[in-house]
């Protein structure tokens, strides 16, 4: 059994390979459905494990941006606008429409929810592979996670386009009816649910080395039990949340015959539901050895600094649950690191000055709430995270700001260019605008999230670690949001919001010293915290219908530091505030993105969103 296991994540971390080097196509996106290929596909073990294999290629990768996951492009959090795509183009100066909208759906997500149900359709007529020792255990276990993969893809047009078109349980031939029309939102969760408790009947929670408590890592990014419950846990609370419950800004959108799309009617119980399936995932998780990730030092901000820096390639197998085992992080440091890198990255994804004055104080109080917070005036004396001569405003911050923002003035993130020792956003700085035509933040900061200590352009350094796509801290933050939702005094809502905050490097919030909206604003700034960059950002303030709101605004003119003054690190002409990014006002028809006219045009029975 061992032996197969290992062969069929081989193929998988194949598979997975090829998808980063092939941008376009995924490998088995170019077989051709007909009936012989078929046959041969699943008479032979072989074909048939690479076919599976070729089921997982379209997982996000989180740090393929902006190319891939294009999603914290078009958000308060960063701007990528020196070098970015058609689509986010689009979708950030107004003109996103059926032509210009994402192709994933189209591309990726469709043909492989197609793949998924031939596979549950022919997997059984393998005879190699279900007569060797381990083989009706394993086609099992295979069927279980297409079936877990064909609800998940369907998931993610959900988020991206709204209510979806359900193909038929059997796959049918190219040239059959595929006129279908959308499922309402709530048919389409319950699916959803009913199609992951199935798959969820023959795999196991998680699969131990022999004779240990270890996860094999042999196994890492097939899906488990721990996986299915985390992905019901994120799609009952979208379920729960404004935008798909009793959203009547959608009243009028309604299928050709007359059936509205999203329920119109608030259902409070549904919060319940979503509180009750993120402690079910968290149970599971942490009885299987999962927990969140930490680092200990004698300097308790250290730890924390720490603990949040290192999670990404130190803390997967600790913290992540469904981990995707290849991932683009050269792609990703390439792009955030400054140019005072060895080798010279690129240094194009800034973090908007809005998104810096999010994160809080050491004190865990905000920026305006903090006396001890200055805008003007230069250190006196530098320390790890930066060096004298920075500006006062990033001195005294908390330690999740100096693990996920490089600034000016700051250490630089990975292996220096000789006689380096700081990074300069400054107009003639080492990583300023005057150096390069478009390799340089328009704002004046970049990301520094996930950038490895060692990570060199030139010679080419990279620290090859696993993708989290879901990690136990969501899930604690999902479960604090829905019981604060259905059950706002439980104890449980500061037991696990507080296991973010304090291992983030900030205070506990005392019991009974919150309003019920007020621990809604905390809970929604610590997801903006802990899972920034980590495409979370443009779902959550769509699902909670906030978009138009302070502090949450998503689009309009975002500010920076001016990048085109400043000749020394504390140059008071480089540090004020300026306009950086300017974006179309948002619009409420922004909540989801169009189909593609290509998409309308295969189905009539399709109705577009509203407003495009």
């Amino acid at each position: 059994m061992n032996k197969s296991i290992k062969l069929y994540t081989g193929i998988f971390l194949t598979a997975a390979i090829m998808t980063q080097s092939a941008c376009k196509k995924n490998f088995f996106d170019t077989q051709p459905d007909n009936e012989l290929n078929i046959e041969s596909i699943f008479t032979n073990r072989n074909q048939t494990e690479q076919y599976w294999g070729g089921l997982f290629t379209a997982v996000p990768d989180v740090w393929n941006q902006p190319f891939g996951e294009l999603w914290s492009a078009v958000t308060d959090e960063c701007d990528m606008s020196n070098q970015t795509a058609t689509t986010i183009d689009a979708m950030n100066n107004g003109a996103i429409n059926s032509t210009t909208t994402t192709n994933l759906t189209t591309a990726q997500y469709y043909p492989k929810i197609r793949q998924c149900g031939i596979f549950l359709d022919n997997i059984d007529k393998n005879k190699e592979l279900l007569n060797t020792a381990s083989g009706a255990y394993e086609v099992a276990r295979m069927k279980s996670e297409a079936r877990f993969l064909r609800a998940f893809y369907y998931w993610r047009i959900m988020q991206i386009h709204g209510p979806i078109s359900i193909l038929p349980e059997d796959t049918k031939l190219p040239t059959d009816n595929y006129q279908i029309p959308r499922a309402t939102v709530d048919q389409a969760v319950d699916w959803l649910l009913s199609e992951l408790d199935k798959a969820a009947t023959d795999l196991p929670e998680e699969i131990f080395q022999s004779g240990t408590t270890t996860a094999d890592p042999t196994q890492t990014g097939r899906i488990n039990r721990m996986i299915v419950e985390a992905l019901k846990s994120r799609i009952l609370l979208y379920h729960a949340s404004p935008l798909y419950n009793g959203n009547k800004d959608y009243a009028g959108f309604k299928n050709l015959d007359g059936t509205v799309l999203f329920n119109q009617t608030y259902e409070a119980s549904r919060w319940t539901k979503a509180a009750n399936a993120a402690k079910s995932a968290i149970d599971m998780a942490e009885r299987n050895g999962k927990g969140l990730y930490q680092v200990s030092d004698a300097d308790p901000f250290r730890a924390a600094f720490l603990s949040s820096r290192n999670l990404y390639w130190d803390g997967w197998r600790k913290e992540g649950i469904w981990m995707r085992p290849t991932s683009g992080t050269r792609s990703w440091e390439s792009r955030t690191a400054p140019r005072s890198i060895a080798g010279t990255a690129f240094s194009y994804m800034g973090v908007t000055q809005e998104f810096v004055d999010g994160f809080r104080m050491a004190s865990g109080l905000s920026i305006e709430q903090d006396p001890s917070y200055k805008e003007s005036g230069f250190t006196n004396a530098g320390n790890e995270y930066y060096v004298a001569g920075t500006s006062k405003m990033y001195e005294g911050r908390e330690p999740r700001f100096y693990a996920f923002v490089t600034f000016n003035g700051s250490m630089i993130p990975g292996a220096a260019k000789a006689g380096m020792t700081r990074v300069e956003f400054y107009n003639t700085g080492n990583s300023g605008k005057a150096g390069a035509p478009r390799d340089w933040s328009k704002t004046g900061y970049t990301i520094r999230k996930n950038i490895h200590p060692t990570f060199s352009m030139t010679p080419a350094v990279n620290v090859a670690r696993p993708a989290m796509f879901i990690r136990l801290a969501e899930l604690y933050l999902n479960y604090a949001e829905a019981l604060n939702e259905s059950d706002p005094n439980h104890p449980d809502i500061l037991k696990y919001l507080n296991a973010i905050r304090q291992r983030g490097g900030i205070p506990a919030i005392a019991p009974g010293t919150l309003s019920q909206e007020q621990m809604r604003e905390a809970i929604r700034k610590e997801r903006q915290i802990e899972l920034a960059f980590e495409n979370h950002r443009y779902f959550d303030v769509r699902r909670w219908k906030i978009a138009d709101k302070p502090g949450y605004y998503q689009g309009g003119t975002y500010t920076g530091m001016d990048v085109s003054k400043g000749s020394t690190l504390s140059d008071v002409g480089f540090h004020t505030r300026t306009p950086a990014v300017r974006r179309a006002p948002w619009n409420n028809r922004f909540y989801f993105l169009p189909l593609l006219q290509s998409e309308m045009d295969r189905n009539k029975q399709l109705v577009q969103l509203p407003g495009y």
